[in-house]
């Protein structure tokens, strides 16, 4: 059965080929391999000695993707695993370092377009889900019908930075005391009376609370500080990782662990020696994110809140 074709747009594709400086015949790793399109510009713009390690959890992004790569047999491997595996799969593939790294965090397209995936709020239809790997046994459905009303709160809190996260939370758990929240639509029409009117003004009511029960679902966030940390340390000297993230959160997490990859010594100054060891290891290329061009923006308006960073090994 014909699986249907949706159309993806790689997020900064130059942007990110740009910094992460080609070498023509590195070693690469794609963590979030979606549609193909920043593993197809690697693999491009290296020779037949080039390669490319990619992950994702979703088994109709490495289906696409390995027949969009189908020139380049050989050159790529591709893993159904979570890029936060990424200390094992490159043990695994005795890989001894990287040239280059890149994490698009973003929702891939064809998940947010492929409606029955309850991804998106522009669908009111469909069954709450929101799972990149289908086989995850946490869905949507299962945080919204059984987590307690606290916790909901904390998600919607932290995840959405949503400010009526506790007026949300309180009416989810009020009206699944009559039904189940089955779907999308469900769950819209609670967080619609649940923010005031004046309020639903700047773009739509659900973007932050389906925003944050997907990070809970596919614990986005989990982990993703120590894994950026791992990836820096396995490039190879002036080997280059690259990241684009679409929300404050995924930012902040990006940031932080950067600074701390390029923070020296931070002994007490008063010590004569420094005793604690620590050493810069990165340099940092974007003092501040590169954004999309207004082009992109006009051809992709997904690319809006788009932020990439990029740090060199040293």
């Amino acid at each position: 059965m014909k699986m249907t074709e949706f159309k993806h747009i790689s997020v900064m594709l130059e942007e990110c080929m740009t910094g992460l400086e080609i070498k023509p015949d590195g070693i690469y790793f794609d963590g979030t391999l979606g549609g193909g399109g920043h593993s197809y510009e690697i693999l491009r713009r290296s020779t037949p000695n080039g390669k490319l390690v990619a992950t994702d959890l979703d088994d109709y992004a490495l289906e696409r993707a390995s027949q969009r790569l189908k020139e380049f047999d050989g050159r790529f491997t591709l893993v159904k695993d979570n890029f936060k595996s990424f200390k094992d799969i490159k043990e695994n593939l005795n890989i001894d370092g990287f040239d280059g790294i890149l994490l698009d965090l973003g929702v891939s397209s064809f998940q947010l377009d492929d409606r029955e995936r309850g991804f998106s709020y522009m669908a009111t239809d469909v069954r709450l889900d929101m799972r990149m790997d289908k086989s995850s046994s946490l869905s949507a459905f299962e945080v919204v019908n059984n987590y307690d009303e606290k916790e909901l709160k904390r998600i919607l809190s932290e995840y959405g930075e949503e400010r009526f996260a506790g007026t949300i939370a309180s009416n989810i758990v009020k009206t699944r005391k009559q039904k189940s929240i089955e779907t999308t639509g469900d769950l819209i029409e609670i967080i619609e009376r649940s923010i005031p009117k004046k309020f639903q003004q700047d773009g739509h009511p659900a973007k932050r609370t389906f925003q944050a029960i997907r990070i809970e679902v596919n614990g986005e966030l989990d982990g993703l500080y120590q894994t950026i940390l791992d990836m820096a340390r396995a490039l190879k000297v002036g080997g280059r990782i690259a990241i684009i993230t679409f929300h404050s959160l995924e930012d902040r997490i990006v940031k932080r662990a950067f600074k701390e990859l390029e923070c020296d010594c931070i002994c007490d100054k008063s010590l004569p020696v420094c005793v604690c060891g620590k050493r810069k290891e990165i340099e940092i290329i974007t003092r501040h994110p590169i954004t999309a061009n207004q082009d992109e923006l006009e051809k992709n308006s997904r690319a809006r809140s788009a932020k990439l960073r990029i740090a060199q090994k040293i």
